[in-house]
């Protein structure tokens, strides 16, 4: 992708995004989003089939940034320049989401907010599977592990809509004991 689509699509993502903090997905219209990014119809549609395809690939973005971010301990944004990156990936996506970059705490609280935690679920998923529960699952072979991997990331999604609710009254590393403290038990 060049640096014009490029910045056409960061155009598209932001408009998007600004309408979303104002008013439910479902109440926005592709013309709304043309108007908002400044560009014309079929730029939209040479970017993104839908607006359904546009919202697949802010979640994408927004939330593979996160998660691969989390994945990915020497990728830290600074976070840790006075101190050590922690061990637990859980307490890594707190702090990226204490960020806020992309104002991915709004999307995840706002009107629309039932479809962006599907989305964040659903990457967390996979993440966990990946990272956290072959490491971890080594004494209750009873639980299938898809149940397991479900069980834990909704319960992370549970513990962000909680943290949000109590507008981020925790640190990330006290939310993290409180979370762990719950899960580890169970693996």
């Amino acid at each position: 992708m060049d640096r014009r689509q490029k910045k056409t699509r960061a155009a598209i993502f932001a408009a998007f995004s600004s309408l979303l903090a104002e008013k439910s997905y479902s109440k926005i219209t592709v013309q709304e989003i043309i108007d908002a990014a400044d560009v014309g119809r079929t730029t939209f549609y040479a970017h993104f089939e839908t607006k359904e395809a546009l919202l697949k690939a802010l979640c994408e973005e927004l939330f593979g940034h996160i998660i691969s971010s989390a994945a990915d301990c020497t990728h830290t944004h600074g976070l840790y320049s006075k101190s050590y990156a922690p061990e637990s990936v859980f307490c890594h996506l707190l702090q990226h989401l204490q960020e806020n970059e992309g104002n991915i705490l709004g999307l995840l609280s706002g009107e629309s907010s039932d479809i962006f935690m599907r989305y964040f679920k659903d990457s967390l998923s996979e993440l966990i599977r990946v990272q956290y529960v072959p490491q971890k699952n080594q004494g209750n072979s009873a639980v299938p592990q898809d149940f397991l991997i479900n069980h834990i990331s909704g319960s992370f999604v549970e513990t962000v809509l909680w943290w949000l609710k109590t507008k981020q009254k925790n640190t990330p590393e006290e939310l993290d004991a409180y979370f762990r403290a719950v899960i580890e038990p169970i693996l």
